[in-house]
């Protein structure tokens, strides 16, 4: 189990890594659900849909409208450079202050990461619970200091303060060469023979393919180390700046908080991904349907 504080702290052990400039790490995104006991106190966020949340909920906790924020980040007058809208958007779920969001989805890991990274992006103190609502639905006991009425002071947006960074297509187009680029996509959309909703397929040029699904193990994002293991052995140098991507953002937010978990200290996320970078003809794509 994890060393955590009432509001944040890392995680013991793994958390220590240090990176080339021999400084900590960031402290874990992720919390074991046995380490919610270790809080004081903390908001509860299902990032779940609509449906499954109305089934099945923890009365203490809050729906954040995942299908609502993934369009507001794509939209023009939402997106993340309108800083009013999504101060208004975190103050609405109760969050604010010291005291941690502790966000979970249905166990995919992913629409957990894209609240995660909004959150922590615009400075709100978050967590992402590993396993998601399977991992603690039955833990009552857990959830005992997610209370029902929490105050909390005022949520203030900061954009940018966050362990992972944010980055636009402009500037990743101009800085390809200088990034390390972590493509968290499938092996068929990295080559190109899965479109998805997009004109062009292919890859990014320079991007190593890890797709999210290797970041996982039954559901639950894999320790730090094993994560370390698999980033150096993908070509990610420790102490490097890594940009994640996918091809709508929760992929790539997921990817990001992997690879802060595995003690990468200058991680940011090309939240708007493949799906923005394919619209626009000048950037660049390579095609290689030989990619296994």
């Amino acid at each position: 189990m994890s060393a955590r504080g009432t509001t944040s702290t890392a995680a013991a052990g793994d958390a220590t890594f240090r990176n080339a400039s021999n400084e900590l790490a960031p402290r874990d995104p992720v919390i074991e659900p046995n380490e919610l006991s270790l809080l004081a106190a903390f908001r509860l966020l299902d990032a779940r849909d609509a449906e499954a949340f109305q089934a099945d909920n923890v009365a203490t906790s809050v729906r954040v409208p995942v299908e609502l924020w993934e369009a507001a980040a794509k939209a023009g007058e939402t997106s993340f450079e309108n800083i009013s809208y999504w101060e208004r958007a975190i103050a609405g779920l109760g969050v604010g202050g010291s005291v941690p969001a502790v966000v979970y989805d249905d166990g995919r890991m992913t629409e957990a990461a894209r609240v995660w990274f909004i959150l922590q992006y615009f400075g709100a103190e978050a967590l992402i619970v590993n396993g998601g609502w399977p991992a603690i639905r039955e833990r009552t006991e857990l959830l005992a200091k997610a209370p029902e009425a929490l105050e909390v002071a005022a949520f203030q947006a900061r954009p940018g303060v966050g362990s992972v960074g944010l980055v636009d297509r402009s500037a990743l187009n101009a800085d390809l060469d200088s990034v390390q680029l972590l493509d968290a996509r499938t092996a068929d959309e990295f080559a190109g023979t899965d479109l998805r909703r997009n004109d062009r397929g292919g890859h990014l040029p320079g991007a190593l393919l890890l797709p999210h699904a290797s970041l996982l193990d039954h559901g639950r994002l894999k320790p730090a180390s094993a994560l370390r293991d698999l980033l150096s052995k993908a070509g990610f140098r420790a102490g490097g700046h890594v940009v994640t991507h996918c091809d709508g953002g929760g992929r790539a937010a997921l990817a990001a908080a992997a690879a802060v978990r595995a003690g990468y200290d200058d991680v940011r996320a090309y939240y708007l991904s493949f799906a923005d970078w394919a619209t626009d003809e000048s950037c660049p794509v390579v095609v290689d349907p030989q990619t296994p």
